[in-house]
């Protein structure tokens, strides 16, 4: 019985001790990727819902995709940003200039056409750019 307490006391001691909580180092950080294309319907239904595609540039090795980040500035306009995670404890990351397809699901709710702004990055001044697409929606 005291070979058993003394086994456990041992793996318990070296299993508290082998994690490092105190290593809160943060080895990422999100960027918005630039929109190449975007696939959306003709038109819309109203209360239906779509699959919206989007092609977007991975440019390296270490950056990846996360998501959407989708937000309304008006009542039927959709701003859409690609959302990536980049490492940030890698060595080096090779340059990929890479082009993936990605989607999310959107539903029609207002009868009005629809403006989606797909960011594609910005100009020489700083600007934002956006591939705008209008999309109506069927009486």
């Amino acid at each position: 019985m005291k070979r058993i307490f003394i086994c456990c006391a041992i793996f318990l001691a070296l299993f508290l001790s082998s994690c490092d909580l105190d290593d809160d180092t943060v080895n990422f950080h999100f960027t918005s990727l630039q929109a190449v294309s975007a696939n959306v319907p003709d038109s819309f239904d109203l209360n239906e819902t779509y699959e919206i595609e989007v092609t977007y540039l991975r440019p390296d090795e270490c950056t990846f995709f996360e998501g959407f980040d989708v937000n309304r500035t008006e009542t039927t306009t959709r701003n859409v940003v690609v959302i990536g995670s980049v490492l940030t404890d890698q060595d080096e990351c090779a340059e990929v200039s890479q082009e993936i397809t990605a989607s999310f699901r959107f539903q029609v709710i207002y009868p009005e056409t629809y403006l989606f702004r797909f960011w594609t990055g910005t100009d020489e001044n700083g600007e934002e750019r956006y591939l705008e697409i209008e999309v109506p929606v069927n009486p």
